[in-house]
């Protein structure tokens, strides 16, 4: 693209392995990422070690929640895409800490949006969340399904992301794309999802905690497909619907230069599949707490992909075996052990 992006959340799971993927492709990578404590910075630290020093890249350590510096940083770069994935992470924190995801969430993608806005940008894309189906039953999940009840503050504010940016699309036609991410998992993942805390405790001996017994199903999605979905997304500029119906209004597109695409691998497994996959991969036998289903949760989630496939040629294909094999691999080297 040889583009000049700014990718929020550069020091997260997915931010690193995105900025590394531009950086390859020849773009220039401004990385902002406040760097919180979360989860173990140490690790945030270390993805960053791998992309500094890299031609192209530069970071800001800055949290979105700073108008002002948000202000002057996109007055200062004149960035041509940007890419929103910092965000207060995390269904059962959001039970603690609601306020976090308030501050994150609405008030830091707000300055981000006046940052497009005031300079021009040609493409905002933003990191929606499965989350937002909430007491969604119909299977798959279609973008063109109303997402109106959420059952988590988490999900909530990714359910007011996706309004804010149509507002934005629409009032100033801001070319918006948001990405409800489907359960991403892979190496350099995050230590507060379930591969890395049941990878933690099944080689330390220790007991994991397996909610609705069992029965959740998953669609589990390989970093590296969730990331080449991303590239192709910001290439592939909106513009509104000419067939959009104010009548039957369609959830998923607008009139105004607004999407929304699912990323999932569209091939939900069973929680219990992906502990067998994972013992399987470690040598090592799970100790199970069976527990039912925590506050937040939901079920199942299952992405209907047909819009990402129509309109960026890309579906996710990574089995279960090979991911969760490259995440332990990974984690093993890390962690030496």
């Amino acid at each position: 693209m040889g583009s000049k992006i700014l990718v929020t959340g550069a020091a997260g799971f997915i931010g690193f392995h995105l900025s590394k993927r531009l950086l390859e492709g020849g773009n220039d990578v401004v990385g902002l990422d406040n760097l919180n404590d979360y989860y173990d910075v140490r690790l945030k630290h270390d993805r960053l070690k791998q992309l500094e020093g890299k031609t192209g890249f530069r970071f800001v350590r800055l949290g979105m929640e700073d108008r002002e510096v948000i202000e002057q940083l996109f007055v200062q770069e004149k960035f041509e895409y940007v890419v929103n994935l910092a965000a207060q992470a995390g269904v059962r924190y959001s039970l603690k800490n609601p306020h976090a995801y308030i501050s994150s969430n609405i008030d830091g993608f707000m300055n981000i949006l006046e940052g497009c806005r005031h300079t021009g940008v040609k493409h905002l894309v933003y990191a929606s969340s499965s989350s937002v189906y909430g007491a969604n039953t119909t299977m798959p999940f279609s973008v063109h399904h109303s997402v109106d009840h959420p059952v988590s503050l988490y999900a909530a504010t990714k359910k007011a992301n996706e309004l804010m940016a149509h507002t934005y699309s629409s009032l100033y036609a801001l070319p918006t794309t948001g990405l409800r991410f489907f359960t991403v998992y892979g190496p350099w993942g995050r230590p507060d999802m379930a591969p890395f805390l049941f990878t933690r405790s099944i080689l330390e001996g220790k007991a994991i905690d397996v909610f609705n017994y069992g029965t959740m199903r998953r669609d589990f999605t390989f970093v590296d497909d969730i990331v080449e979905g991303v590239v192709r997304v910001i290439q592939k500029v909106p513009e509104g619907n000419p067939a959009w119906d104010a009548a039957l209004p369609d959830p998923g597109s607008s009139y105004a230069p607004y999407r929304i695409y699912n990323i999932g691998n569209n091939n939900p497994e069973e929680l219990m599949r992906f502990i067998e996959v994972l013992e399987s991969c470690l040598g090592k036998k799970a100790v199970m707490n069976l527990l039912p289903i925590q506050a937040g949760d939901v079920p199942a989630t299952f992405a209907d992909i047909d819009d990402l496939v129509r309109d960026v040629g890309f579906a996710p294909s990574t089995s279960l075996e090979d991911g969760i094999r490259s995440f332990v691999t990974w984690y093993r080297d890390y962690y030496g052990v």
